[in-house]
């Protein structure tokens, strides 16, 4: 069966699938893909982002930290893809019942999707270190320097930095909705940020689908693997699901 039509079948026959993305799925949002060829990788600054967005990196120059964050973390008039619409459609199709993803962007649930587990935060919350006020993303872009409470206190952005662990409860639950689906599919990601990759592992289905532009390491143990748009992919999928 061509690849397209085993997704559709597939999808018509789960009733419990667990999406797991990353990067990629915003980059047709216009979001840059850190590991892309365009990528922050792959520019030049006085330090590499992934010391840049460190934790101790954080707490020794917030100043430079909150440059770069503002000027290159922050896409705010991005818009939800085909990709981050079609999930939210199966979720409200009651075909979808979870959507995992290493995105700090929220498009998941600017589309409509409801169950999000966020691994690595949102770029969307952000609390005052000391006494542990919310504070809006528009604060943070708007101020300057570095972001302080009407407490005095640093106002941190609620993502999870390198040299930061993940939130226990959200593993708690993304490995709990992994290890129920009858149907895995991974899409915009390479699989190589661990420990966030390593989830894949709890998945005991027959149906584990990749949809990806470039192969992962997991291409040989997918049931389904298909290089293409995750988008225009998820799309044709469900909308095709919509006319029957």
């Amino acid at each position: 069966m061509e690849p397209r039509e085993q997704l559709k079948q597939w999808i018509e026959e789960s009733n419990n699938i667990v999406f797991f993305g990353g990067a990629g799925i915003s980059t047709e949002s216009g979001i840059p893909d850190f590991r892309s060829v365009d990528g922050l990788y792959n520019q030049t600054y006085e330090y590499p982002p992934e010391t840049i967005l460190s934790h101790n990196f954080y707490r020794r120059y917030a100043d430079e930290f909150f440059r770069f964050y503002r000027d290159k973390m922050l896409y705010l008039d991005a818009k939800p893809n085909k990709g981050h619409l079609a999930l939210a459609k199966l979720e409200e199709m009651g075909k979808l019942t979870a959507v995992v993803t290493q995105n700090i962007d929220g498009l998941h649930q600017k589309a409509g999707s409801k169950n999000v587990y966020e691994l690595h935060g949102s770029v969307l919350r952000n609390y005052c270190e000391r006494c542990g006020k919310f504070h809006s993303v528009e604060e943070i872009v708007n101020s300057t320097g570095i972001p302080v409470c009407e407490c005095g206190g640093r106002i941190k952005p609620d993502v999870v930095l390198y040299e930061e662990s993940l939130n226990p409860k959200t593993m708690e639950k993304a490995i709990k909705a992994i290890s129920e689906a009858d149907m895995l599919i991974i899409g915009g990601t390479s699989l190589v940020v661990y420990p966030a990759s390593g989830l894949i592992h709890y998945y005991n289905g027959k149906k584990l689908v990749l949809i990806n532009k470039s192969a992962t390491a997991m291409d040989e143990k997918a049931d389904l693997c298909i290089k293409d748009s995750f988008g225009e992919v998820m799309d044709e999928a469900v909308q095709s699901l919509l006319r029957e």
